[in-house]
C-alpha cells in the first residue's frame, strides 16, 4: 500500500489513458492457456469461425439496408470478437513457433493489440447481453432487432459465452487499471450516435434514433441511460478482473501443473 501511494500519480495517469503495463508479463503468457497441455487454438480457432459465420449470417439477414449494419453496438461487438480471436490465434502461433524465447524484448505490437482487444471484447460482450435482455427487451417502444430467434440468441447470448470461454481458459491477466479501455470504446460509440442524430440519420424503420432508449431528441433521458450503461460496463470489467483472479487462484491452489500466474488485476 505504501509503495502504491508513492506512485499514485503515475498509476492514476496510466488508468486514465488506459495504458498497458508490461510488468512481469512475458509474451508467451498470452499465447498459452493456464494448462500446459491445452493450446489456445482449441478455442480461439472455433471462436473465430463462429464469429465469422454469425457475422455473415447477420449481414445476409439484416433487417434493413446493409449500410446501416454498423449502427448497432451488437455488431461492433461482433467485430471486436473477430479481431480479438484473430490476433489471439496469431499470438498463439507465434508462441508455438518459439518466437517469444527472448523475454527481454518486451511485448510485440501484435501481443499488445491482442491484449487491448481482449480488454474490450470481453466486457463489451457481457454488456451487450445485459443491455439487450434487461433494457431493450423491457423498453416501452420495442423494436425487433433480430427477427430470427436463433440468430437473436447467437448475437445476444452466445457472444458472452464464447468470451467467457476465452476469459476462463487464458493465462494472461485482466487488470483493474485497464477499465478505461472499454469505457473509451463506449464513449466512441456514444459520440457516433450523437453525430448520427445531428446529421439527420435514421434507423432502418425511419426512426431518428438507433436505440429507442438512446434518443437524443430526449437528451435528459438519454444521458441517464448513457450514464447507467457506462456504470454497467465498468461493472462488467470488474467482473472480468474478478473471474480472472478466481481462475488463477484455483489453478495455483488445486492443479499440480501450476503453469498459471497469479492475476495481479487488483494491483497497480
Amino acid at each position: 500500500m505504501k509503495q502504491w501511494s508513492q506512485n499514485a500519480q503515475e498509476h492514476c495517469y496510466a488508468c486514465c489513458v488506459g495504458s498497458l503495463r508490461e510488468g512481469n508479463q512475458t509474451p508467451e503468457l498470452f499465447g498459452r492457456s493456464w494448462h500446459a497441455r491445452l493450446s489456445p487454438l482449441y478455442w480461439r480457432v472455433p471462436i473465430c469461425l463462429w464469429v465469422t459465420i454469425v457475422t455473415t449470417w447477420s449481414v445476409a439477414f439484416f433487417w434493413g439496408p446493409r449500410e446501416k449494419f454498423l449502427l448497432y453496438m451488437t455488431h461492433w461487438g461482433l467485430i471486436l470478437i473477430f479481431l480479438e480471436s484473430l490476433f489471439g490465434i496469431i499470438v498463439t502461433l507465434k508462441n508455438s513457433n518459439g518466437e517469444f524465447s527472448d523475454t527481454t524484448l518486451g511485448l510485440p505490437w501484435y501481443v499488445k493489440t491482442y491484449w487491448v482487444l481482449y480488454n474490450l471484447a470481453v466486457p463489451v460482450a457481457f454488456l451487450v447481453t445485459l443491455f439487450y435482455w434487461c433494457v431493450l427487451k423491457s423498453a416501452v417502444k420495442k423494436v425487433n432487432y433480430s427477427p430470427n430467434p436463433t440468430l437473436d440468441i447467437m448475437l445476444h447470448g452466445v457472444n458472452s459465452v464464447v468470451m467467457l470461454v476465452e476469459l476462463t481458459l487464458s493465462a494472461h491477466p485482466s487488470r483493474l487499471r485497464h477499465i478505461m479501455q472499454p469505457l473509451y470504446f463506449a464513449l466512441g460509440y456514444c459520440i457516433f450516435t450523437v453525430l448520427y442524430y445531428a446529421a439527420g440519420g435514421v434507423d432502418p424503420w425511419g426512426n431518428h434514433f438507433i436505440y429507442p432508449v438512446i434518443d437524443w431528441s430526449k437528451p435528459e433521458q438519454t444521458l441517464v441511460v448513457i450514464t447507467l450503461t457506462a456504470l454497467f460496463l465498468a461493472l462488467m470489467h470488474l467482473l472480468t478482473v474478478a473471474i480472472a483472479a478466481a481462475r488463477d487462484l484455483i489453478v495455483r491452489r488445486y492443479l499440480t501443473e501450476k503453469t498459471g500466474h497469479y492475476n495481479d488485476g487488483f494491483t497497480a
